[in-house]
């Protein structure tokens, strides 16, 4: 992780106006771009990309957070209140903006897709209805 993106994650958090809100932002926006990293055709060294997220949410939020528990956080029913939110969205979309918030769907269901392979749960709920929701609201926007 570079320092511009640091910068860049922590920016977004700031958005928050209180801690859990900022929590939050943090857990999205870094997630984001944690999932947005894995669409690459180069190979990717986990070990050495989780090693370098976890310092950096350790440094940031405190012990008990880990890249594995904010995808996690992403597939359960508090991230859709986050991806909601005006005041995030217009954070993310200021700071963040080599991940378009077009994409924010698709990362969504990636993470989940890859929750239901790994742990086999059942992917239906507040995460799916809101891809569902964004794609209806794409679809309805481009036709004629």
């Amino acid at each position: 992780m570079n320092p511009q993106l640091k910068e860049k994650i922590l920016s977004v958090m700031q958005s928050g106006t209180d801690r859990d809100e900022a929590t939050g932002f943090f857990r999205v926006a870094l997630g984001l771009y944690y999932l947005s990293g894995l669409m690459t055709k180069d190979t990717l060294d986990f070990t050495q990309l989780d090693r370098e997220f976890n310092r950096f949410i350790y440094h940031s939020i405190g012990k008990g957070h880990s890249i594995t528990s904010i995808l996690q956080y992403m597939s359960g029913e508090k991230v859709v209140k986050v991806v909601e939110s005006k005041r995030f969205l217009k954070a993310f979309g200021a700071c963040c903006t080599e991940v378009p918030l077009e994409n924010i769907p698709f990362l969504l269901g990636l993470n989940l897709g890859v929750a239901k392979d790994i742990s086999k749960i059942d992917v239906r709920g507040p995460v799916a209805d809101y891809i569902e929701r964004q794609r209806q609201l794409r679809e309805a926007a481009d036709a004629p």
